[in-house]
């Protein structure tokens, strides 16, 4: 099945829209904010001050958009952001991102991967014009039962952790809201159409987080460390970011123009049998690098981390015609170039990010 909205067409439905995206300081923030320069929307931007070593930096991310510093708990501040700017499109991708992270900030990381997300749908319902509504959850929603089974859109939502919990409640209010306020039997009345996309697992150049595993090869890499890897047998779904980002695009590209089909939750990743356990992918790493090593860090305070996961696409496949692009090999090789041009060239960082972001939308 062919894409609804072709790459051809991304440029059509978003060619001089308005754009209101949440989180555009953050790594896939960034990429989707470069993403939707190139397709010529007029994007505003809400989110915290980017870290100085950051892709948002890195790409003079100030130049791409209006940029709104500010934190995603201010819900009056949100608000009158998005009511004076009368967006086409929201994407919210603001979050705390990181499970490691949220044992140690809890109730932040609810603050603002739940609460957050209620007060962008909030706003939302005082907004007197037709707007779609994309809003970022993970692959980590679902209740994980450690099984190779994949995850489909319909299967139970849990969460051990508070980023995985988190978000799973994000989903739930995302569902509220869209029966009690956005139901499409009154879709003549609000005209609001709003969408849920899980992917998780992300990878690309200018993510710099602490505790990911891309991260924390580079830098081992770049130090001539030792690579320190703490869970090695973890079955994950890992895909380049351009992956996701062109489902977002896609699904709202697609949603706008059809509400009644496409309303409700997606998965994005890769296909099924190419996920990749930790190991497989620090090992396809160095070999990429051509130097390097790693060895196994145990210990018996570390938290719980799930050790499998995969997503089932096929909803989003046969419905939503999107498909990944690239497989695992593609995805770390398209890392690690960019990781390589950044410590060669950092003036020259922004074009290279460009020319990843044409090349992907020209296959």
């Amino acid at each position: 099945m062919e894409n609804m909205v072709t790459q051809e067409s991304y440029r059509t439905a978003y060619q001089n829209k308005k754009v209101f995206l949440t989180g555009h300081t953050g790594f896939k923030g960034s990429w989707l904010l470069y993403w939707l320069h190139i397709l010529g929307a007029e994007v505003k931007g809400y989110a915290l001050e980017a870290e100085k070593e950051g892709l948002y930096t890195a790409i003079q991310g100030d130049n791409l958009c209006h940029s709104v510093i500010a934190d995603i708990r201010d819900q009056t501040r949100l608000k009158n952001e998005i009511l004076e700017f009368q967006p086409d499109f929201i994407f919210h991708l603001a979050a705390q991102p990181l499970v490691r992270r949220s044992y140690e900030i809890p109730a932040e990381t609810f603050e603002v991967n739940t609460l957050g997300t209620v007060y962008v749908l909030d706003a939302v319902r005082q907004l007197q014009k037709p707007c779609t509504v994309i809003l970022i959850t993970t692959d980590k929603v679902y209740e994980n039962k450690e099984w190779h089974y994949p995850y489909r859109e319909t299967d139970r939502l849990g969460g051990y952790d508070p980023y995985s919990a988190s978000k799973a409640t994000a989903e739930l209010v995302i569902s509220s809201y869209r029966n009690s306020f956005f139901n499409l039997e009154k879709y003549d009345e609000h005209h609001k159409s709003i969408v849920s996309a899980r992917a998780g697992n992300v990878i690309g150049g200018g993510d710099w987080s602490q505790d990911r595993i891309i991260p924390d090869i580079v830098r081992s890499l770049q130090a001539n460390c030792t690579i320190p890897v703490r869970n090695p047998g973890a079955i994950r779904p890992w895909q380049h970011v351009l992956e996701p980002i062109s489902g977002y695009l896609l699904l709202g590209a697609t949603v706008s123009l059809n509400p009644f089909v496409f309303s409700g939750a997606w998965n994005f990743g890769p296909n099924t049998e190419d996920c990749l356990t930790v190991q497989a992918l620090v090992e396809t790493a160095i070999n990429i690098w051509g130097k390097g090593n790693y060895e196994v860090t145990t210990s018996n305070s570390q938290p719980h981390e799930a050790g499998l996961l995969k997503l089932d696409i096929n909803k989003t496949i046969n419905e939503l015609g999107w498909k990944p692009k690239y497989n695992s090999q593609n995805a770390i090789q398209m890392t690690l170039d960019w990781f390589k041009s950044f410590a060669e060239n950092k003036e020259n960082i922004a074009e290279f990010t460009k020319k990843q972001v044409q090349e992907y939308m020209q296959l």
